[in-house]
Parts: C-alpha cells; sequence; structure tokens
C-alpha cells in the first residue's frame, strides 16, 4: 500500500458492482462526507490527515512485543537468516485496570506491527480496550512461527491456526483482566475473523461479544483473479518507448521538480492527483496490482521452502546467511496468486483436507470450486444470517468486491451491515465517521 507506509501492499483487491437488495443495510448519514470519490485513488491515498480521528500517542500506551515458541522444529530445518521469525511475535497493548481485549488480524501479508494494524491499535487502545494485534497468516512471520503447514489460504485451516495463537496469547498472560472478549480484522483478515468466530462457537475459548468485519473479499478467488487482471491492463500505450515504471518516474520526477522538494504523503499524492501529471485509472490499477504481485511472491517462496516442495528453491538447496535470494524471488514473481493457488494450496488441500474428509485424493476439476466455496463466506452462510454479533463495514465501491457480493452482504447481514458510498479498499478505515462507527459498533 502506498497509503500508511505501503500496508495497501498486502490488501487482496479486485473489481465491485453493487445489486439492490429488499435486505437493508445501516443506513450511512447524508453528512457522509469523504472526500476521495474515486476507489482507485481511495485505496491508495487514504483518508487525509486532517479528516482523521484523534488517537493517543505510543508514549501514553502501555504497550509490549512478546514472543510465542509454537513451531520448534523451523529453527532446525530453516536457513538461520530466518532466526527473526523462528519464534512467532504478536504486540499487546495492556489497560491499567480490567477492560475487554480485541484481537485485530491483519491484511493479506501484513504484519502485526504495519501502520495500518497501528492505527488500529490506538483506535481500540483510546477507547478503552486491552489491543492484540497478530499478523496475517499469508504473513512470512505467521508461516514460518505460527503454521504448521504453512500454506495460507484455504480459511478454516488459517482459522484454526489463528485461534491456536490467540489461545496461546491468552495462556501467556494469565494474570491479565479481560472483562470480555472481541475480534477484528480487515480485508483478508477480516475473512478469517468470521472463520475464527464460527470455530469459537464449538471450542468456546473466548465466547466473543462482538465480531466485526471490516471491507472483507466475500469469494477469496474472485478478489484474487480480479487482482490479477489488474497487472495486466494497458497502461503504456503501444507508441511508448519507455516501460509502465519508467513512465511512472517520470511523472514523479517533474511534479516533484516542480514542486521544489521530494515529500511523498497521502496528502502529497493527493495533490499529485490534481496536477497536469495525475494518474489515470489504468495507471493506477497497474500500479495496485503490481505491488500486489510483490506479496504473492513472498507467499510463493516461503511456503515452497518450509515444505521442501521445489517449485522455486530445490529442495537440496542449501541456504546460507550469504546466499542470495535474488533467483528464487524472480522465480517466484512469475507465479501470481492464482498461480500459487493451482501449484501449491490446491495441492495441499488435496492431500490433507480431502483426506480428513475421507474424500478421494483425485484431480477433479470440480475441486478449485470446492475450495473456493470452503474458504469464502459462502461457507458460513447460514452461521452469518443467524448469528447477532457479527457486523460489516464496507463501501460501496470497495474494489475487491465481485458481481453479487453486495447483495450476499445485504442478504445475510441486513442492519448487521453498514455499506458507505465510496472509500475505495480501506481508503476510509481511518476517516472520523468510520472510526466512530466502529467504536460504537463494539459499545453498542
Amino acid at each position: 500500500m502506498l497509503k500508511r507506509s505501503l500496508t495497501f501492499l498486502y490488501l487482496v483487491l479486485g473489481l465491485a458492482c453493487v445489486w439492490p437488495s429488499a435486505a437493508q443495510a445501516k443506513q450511512v448519514p447524508s453528512t457522509y462526507a469523504f472526500p476521495v470519490t474515486n476507489p482507485f485513488e481511495a485505496t491508495i491515498a487514504g483518508t487525509p490527515s486532517a479528516l482523521r480521528p484523534p488517537l493517543p500517542k505510543d508514549a501514553d500506551i502501555k504497550q509490549k512485543d512478546y514472543s510465542l515458541r509454537l513451531r520448534p522444529e523451523r529453527e532446525y530445518t530453516l536457513p538461520s537468516n530466518f532466526w527473526p521469525v523462528k519464534t512467532f511475535s504478536y504486540r499487546l497493548a495492556k489497560q491499567s485496570k480490567a477492560a475487554p481485549l480485541i484481537f485485530v488480524i491483519a491484511g493479506t501479508g501484513a504484519y502485526y506491527s504495519s501502520s495500518t494494524m497501528e492505527y488500529l491499535k490506538k483506535l481500540f487502545y483510546g477507547a478503552g480496550f486491552h489491543v492484540a494485534l497478530i499478523s496475517s497468516p499469508t504473513a512470512y512471520d505467521f508461516m514460518v512461527g505460527a503454521s504448521p503447514y504453512a500454506t495460507p489460504g484455504y480459511s478454516p485451516q488459517d482459522a484454526k491456526d489463528l485461534y491456536n495463537v490467540m489461545r496461546a496469547i491468552k495462556k501467556q498472560h494469565p494474570q491479565l483482566a479481560v472483562s470480555e472478549w472481541h475480534l477484528t480484522g480487515y480485508s483478508l483478515g477480516a475473512l478469517q475473523a468470521a472463520f475464527v468466530s464460527h470455530l469459537d462457537e464449538q471450542e468456546q475459548a473466548f465466547n466473543f461479544k462482538r465480531v466485526l468485519l471490516l471491507n472483507p473479499p466475500v469469494n477469496l478467488y474472485t478478489s484474487v483473479s480480479n487482482l490479477n487482471r489488474l497487472t495486466h491492463v494497458q497502461a503504456v500505450n503501444s507508441t511508448e518507448t519507455r516501460t509502465f515504471y519508467q513512465l511512472m518516474l517520470d511523472k514523479l520526477t517533474r511534479f516533484f521538480h516542480d514542486k521544489g522538494r521530494f515529500d511523498f504523503n497521502e496528502a502529497v499524492l493527493l495533490d499529485f492527483q490534481n496536477s497536469s501529471e495525475k494518474l489515470s485509472d489504468n495507471e493506477l490499477a497497474m500500479l495496485i496490482g503490481s505491488v500486489f504481485r510483490f506479496t504473492a511472491a513472498d507467499i510463493n517462496f516461503t511456503s515452497d521452502l518450509i515444505n521442501r516442495r521445489g517449485i522455486i528453491t530445490p529442495p537440496q538447496k542449501k541456504i546460507y546467511d550469504s546466499t542470495s535470494l535474488t533467483p528464487f524471488f524472480k522465480a517466484a514473481l512469475l507465479c501470481d496468486f492464482e498461480c500459487y493457488i493451482q501449484e501449491q494450496l490446491l495441492p495441499f488441500w488435496r492431500v490433507h483436507v480431502k483426506k480428513q474428509l475421507n474424500a478421494p485424493r483425485t484431480n477433479n476439476p470440480a475441486d478449485l470450486e470446492e475450495l473456493t466455496h470452503a474458504s469464502s463466506l459462502y461457507a458460513l452462510a447460514d452461521y452469518l444470517r443467524t448469528t447477532a454479533k457479527i457486523g460489516v463495514m464496507h463501501n460501496a465501491d470497495d474494489i475487491i468486491l465481485g458481481a453479487g457480493d453486495i447483495e450476499f452482504l445485504r442478504k445475510h447481514f441486513a442492519d448487521r451491515l453498514t455499506l458507505y458510498p465510496y472509500g475505495g479498499h480501506l481508503g476510509n478505515l481511518d476517516y472520523r465517521d468510520n472510526a466512530a462507527d466502529i467504536l460504537e459498533f463494539f459499545h453498542d
């Protein structure tokens, strides 16, 4: 992500389509005035600083990073340059007295310390919550330090991995006075939060009082497919001799030359989009898609290395601190997220999940559809329609959604869905009105 220290890079994106429905979402006031109405610009630029809510300073937050030794076998099977993540880390901000605790799950590829997670930490801490920040199961620190299979993307398994982490966090702080338990996540983390909540209905380790899904994908494969298409839009015409990245650099160079200084932040990006160097929607889409490709490469490389699949890194290849990872990273870049699903996730699902279900291990063409359904909100339709504890906040122009997705949200959440008119994908997450609505949901 270019906004908020590039954490947007870790979000799953697609195309949005709004369909009419008899079910009524929670009404957004007509005074709602998020200022960025282009969904691509909102996704990248986020909320102008002046329109964000007041937040506590880090110096006023009692917080610490903690470690859990969940996958000790990785300490011996992975190269030594993975040492920082061989124990799993998370961040916990504690109130000085008994308080509700909220777990926050990061979006695609994002770490517990990313800027979006820091924003949510401050928002909830300022409202009186203990806050536990957990990296995405698609982040390499989670894959190495917490996941037994290190093949993220099958939501029920990702939920089990997250739930085990949450249990371990609870066990590590027996003296922490928790009055009640809550859960939230953004983007892919929101989808996973729904599956964690469903799992908790059976396990009863937390009995979450409230669960909020912030801009979740509804159908994960749809979002991934649409994101992959963003990298194929025509951002450079056939007469252009420069590459897309050279074109971008030239535009930025001219813009900052005219300003007389280099200062790339949210406000400047909006200023840039009001200048003669403004990026077209195709260029913005190409930028978004290209950036996400790097996240997919991280997932591809890490999952392949941990599981010794030999797709990117030869199993017999010894990797040392001095080993150049560039050739492996280049190979991983050639395999996008859809490629990861076909070459790593789907084979894993056939071997491990179908075995648990006592289903035959065949390369059935319908397997992808079955995996997709099992990993999306559609698999939880009955639960989502009948539980009062789960709410959704989404944007009508969110670029991660596909045809029929908002209709699904309207039907299954009704007045537990708050649908904003614009904001792109998470662009309005730290808009002051959204922040107030988030806190109201948990204090309702």
